[in-house]
């Protein structure tokens, strides 16, 4: 038992787009009966909490989302993992809060340095048809749920529970500021993991400005965009090595 409790980890769980801590709960389940503690936090606006979307939502107040969490439970040592949008929130954790976070896992993530929002770091067509969409379908409030399919779930089981609960993801938050002062991931140890099959061409830009960084370490998982969904298992085993 003893060794058992030296070996736990705390891992909090970001989302990305669309999605809310309900996309975890495979791997969460993984991982908790591995004797891991697990959060899941849905970020405003979104998933359960859809009911307080607004053009008020911001990448801060997707990082704030994660520190009350963090505040409220009393968390230290943590395995901040943040899965595609769910990135900048757990940059904005690390860059307020660093001595609670032991290391940073950023699951297939958009990376966009201080200063910079998420458009900034996304091609220009997919920014023009974001913008229009949002426009069409929302007078600008929010961007429409894509199909499972864009995130690589292609069984069909998977595809109707995922597009189930996809919920519009708040459009302010693609045009808000990264505020941070320190460098992505503020210096602490921090892995960027590649979904690879089928790899996610949006994000290509911030693959390739990291492994132009110092400092980062390289994963690779053979699954698509949506690991936590389509490969839980490997991603769990993934997690649990990344932070030991």
């Amino acid at each position: 038992m003893p060794a058992a409790q030296t070996s736990a980890r705390t891992f909090v769980l970001v989302h990305g787009a669309w999605h809310g801590g309900w996309c975890w709960s495979r791997v969460a389940d993984r991982l908790r009966a591995a004797g891991h503690q697990v959060f899941t936090p849905t970020q405003t606006g979104l998933g359960e909490r859809k009911h307080l979307l607004s053009k008020d939502i911001t990448l801060d107040t997707f990082r704030t989302d994660i520190v009350n969490v963090i505040e409220a439970e009393e968390l230290s040592k943590i395995v901040l993992v943040g899965q595609s949008f769910g990135g900048l929130a757990i940059s904005g954790v690390a860059d307020v809060m660093p001595e609670r976070i032991r290391h940073l896992v950023y699951l297939d993530s958009l990376v966009v340095e201080g200063g910079k929002s998420p458009f900034d770091s996304l091609p220009a067509d997919v920014v023009a048809a974001r913008r229009k969409l949002a426009e069409e379908s929302s007078g600008g409030l929010s961007l429409p749920n894509p199909p499972p399919s864009t995130f690589g779930v292609l069984d069909a089981e998977d595809t109707e529970w995922v597009k189930r609960r996809l919920t519009p993801h708040p459009f302010s938050t693609y045009t808000s500021k990264q505020n941070i002062v320190g460098p992505v991931g503020n210096n602490l140890p921090r892995t960027y993991v590649h979904c690879t099959n089928p790899s996610y061409a949006a994000l290509q830009g911030s693959r390739d400005w990291v492994k132009a960084q110092a400092g980062w370490r390289w994963a690779e998982i053979a699954t698509g965009h949506d690991a936590m969904v389509t490969a839980p298992d490997e991603l769990a085993k993934m997690l649990i090595g990344i932070s030991s």
